[in-house]
């Protein structure tokens, strides 16, 4: 898949159009590869330096291009040798030629650009990631945690007791034993169970050292998300309260469960003059001993810097989340960045995670977190791999994916296991095969809804979805949704002209703290009645207090939820899933996007299209130009004159 994606004009009125372009700049955007918002970046920074070298500027659009699709920096030759090929009508500078005229313009000279690694950065996202990796490695220098070992290795027994918490057990231990760890692996491993443990652990070291209770700062990206954490923690913490009756362990987990979940926005205090900077800073820092982010593949690399800098430097920072999975939609991919960076420096930790790593004993920890400790990572990686969520096909289906083997995950498609149906070149008319599926469901959410029955409409509801990586065209959310009415209308008689019509599944897409309805959540307009027994509708949404009813108008933002995107499913789950996969040279058919729909399913999944469209969804990756692997790598090595690092200003809040 080419690099240089273009967009599609709409008319000659296209918003993306700079209409006043002209030069190099001009004919890049007519060809639909950058927009005007990239050529207004590039004209206004060109005009503050007085740079006058085309290419230069185009370099400047280019970066800002990057930007916009989810790049920290970008890759000039490779950008020009495929821009060459793919759009060979257009003036692409030669790719050696065009490093060194942006290396020695007025940009890089007066700051606006950065070269660095190979890399062209615009400047502000060239600080961030310098500064995250010096932040980590500024806390890696520190002086270890302080842990009792005696007090640790009977809490790892307590909590974890057994063979079959084996893999959390060591997981567990190098978390306790660094000042910043990742938990990665994929839905259904035990993460919750996870850091539920740690967080209890840390507690009992808290209470053995006989200091103030621990202050834990629990967050996520957005507010459905930290709503799905704390309830997810809160039954977790019950579950250990359940395999223990320890009476030292009750008190220091049941103060756990007090701990609320907040946006990591809330966290560092929202600003209202600022979207990039926040209250807590490095003058300002946050109070937490630890701060735990669940859902951390989508922190953007901007969000991950200023957490850094919020931190205290003895606090502990525990990330969460699933590396493989579709990653943030602003610039970077810094969990991804951290596990990959990380690995060859923490390899240990990873092996910690197998699902055949020794226990820890009574007389000590485990050996494997013990190894981990000693290589001293800027961040312990510890990946958890036994799924206990789907079967043994789905698990394989994902792991293939994982692995990005495209014949396992044909062959997995392929099983005939009632986990997996393959709805492929056998099946060339889609519509119609799912008609009849799609149907049934809707059908079933609007029985209940006509009955007034909240609670089987909103379990009807989490039978099935239909997910889909775009919102419009043939394969979009638009267009299932209004088929699903469509079919549901010649089915039932019903109409669609009341907006809030009886059944009709609703998507929330911003928050509202006035109700406590979050973005992502999910609900029914379902029938009910005044005292007076005059009829009317409401809207029963599934929120992380349980089921709520609000009268229709009290809702904000919501869509019509017969189909949903993969990126709004993130995070969710239901008992089937049915995936509708892209054209083949479609942007957002990647690995990535398919792995996080497959794993949506707990028990069935349904995979819509063909073995081409399959096999082009594994084979790409999303791809996203960044330094912070590497720097992390290369922590190892003593910093070189061109890293660029030292020429940095001092970092400040």
């Amino acid at each position: 898949m080419s690099i240089v994606e273009t967009f599609e004009q709409v008319g000659d009125f296209d918003r993306r159009l700079a209409l006043s372009a002209k030069g190099v700049l001009g004919q890049f955007n007519a060809a639909g590869v950058i927009t005007a918002a990239d050529v207004h970046i590039a004209r206004t920074l060109a005009r503050i330096t007085r740079e006058q070298d085309e290419s230069a500027v185009l370099a400047v659009a280019m970066a800002s291009r990057g930007v916009r699709s989810g790049s920290v920096a970008i890759d000039l030759t490779d950008l020009a040798a495929d821009g060459a090929s793919a759009l060979p009508d257009l003036p692409w500078p030669d790719p050696q030629d065009w490093v060194e005229s942006v290396a020695g313009s007025k940009l890089v000279a007066q700051g606006a650009l950065v070269v660095d690694q190979g890399l062209v950065y615009l400047q502000r996202y060239h600080h961030q990631e310098v500064q995250v990796v010096q932040d980590l490695q500024a806390r890696a220098a520190l002086e270890p945690p302080a842990v009792d070992e005696a007090v640790l290795a009977a809490g790892l027994q307590r909590i974890f007791p057994g063979q079959g918490y084996a893999e959390q057990r060591a997981a567990a231990d190098v978390a306790i034993r660094a000042g910043t760890s990742v938990l990665t692996g994929g839905p259904g491993t035990g993460k919750t169970t996870t850091v539920a443990g740690v967080l209890a652990l840390l507690a009992e070291q808290a209470a053995a050292a006989g200091g103030r209770p621990l202050r834990v700062g629990l967050a996520a990206p957005t507010g459905k998300a930290a709503a799905r954490v704390k309830a997810a923690l809160d039954g977790a913490m019950a579950g250990i309260l359940a395999r223990t009756s320890d009476p030292a362990t009750r008190a220091v987990v049941e103060p756990l469960a007090q701990v609320e979940a907040s946006t990591l926005h809330r966290l560092l205090g929202w600003r209202p003059d600022s979207r990039t900077r926040f209250r807590h800073h490095r003058a300002y820092r946050l109070p937490h001993d630890v701060v735990l982010v669940d859902e951390a593949s989508m922190v953007s690399l901007t969000h991950m810097a200023r957490l850094l800098e919020a931190l205290r430097p003895t606090a502990r920072l525990i990330l969460v989340g699933d590396a493989d999975q579709l990653v943030s939609v602003d610039a970077g991919a810094v969990l991804a960045d951290l596990v990959a960076g990380a690995s060859p420096l923490a390899s240990p930790a990873a092996g910690a995670s197998s699902a055949a790593s020794p226990a820890a004993g009574a007389s000590g920890p485990d050996p494997v977190a013990e190894t981990a400790l000693a290589s001293n990572p800027p961040v312990a990686v510890a990946r958890l791999r036994t799924v206990h969520r789907f079967g043994a096909t789905i698990g394989a289906l994902a792991e293939a994916l994982r692995q990005g083997d495209a014949d396992a995950v044909v062959a997995a498609l392929s099983s005939g296991s009632p986990e997996v149906e393959w709805v492929g070149d056998d099946e060339p008319d889609h519509t119609a095969y799912l008609r009849p599926v799609l149907t049934r469901h809707a059908r079933a959410v609007l029985d209940a809804a006509r009955r007034g029955d909240g609670e089987a409409a909103l379990a009807a509801l989490g039978e099935h979805r239909l997910l889909c990586a775009h919102r419009a065209g043939p394969h979009g959310v638009r267009t299932w949704n209004q088929l699903v009415e469509v079919w549901l209308g010649e089915e039932t008689g019903m109409t669609f002209y009341e907006p809030m019509y009886l059944g009709r599944p609703l998507l929330v897409t911003a928050n509202d703290y006035a109700t406590g309805v979050l973005n992502g959540d999910t609900g029914v307009v379902v029938a009910s009645q005044r005292p007076d027994g005059t009829p009317v509708r409401m809207a029963v949404i599934e929120g992380p207090s349980g089921a709520q009813r609000f009268a229709p108008s009290r809702l904000g933002e919501v869509e019509t939820m017969h189909a949903m995107t993969i990126h709004k499913a993130q995070g969710s789950q239901a008992r089937e899933i049915t995936v509708l996969l892209p054209e083949s040279d479609s942007a957002l058919l990647t690995r990535e996007l398919f792995y996080t729909a497959v794993t949506r399913a707990q028990e069935r999944v349904r995979v819509v299209g063909s073995e081409a469209v399959v096999r082009a969804a594994v084979e790409r990756r999303v791809v996203r130009a960044s330094g912070l692997q590497g720097r992390l790598r290369a922590l190892a090595d003593p910093p070189s004159a061109e890293s660029g690092a030292a020429d940095l200003p001092p970092l400040t809040g």
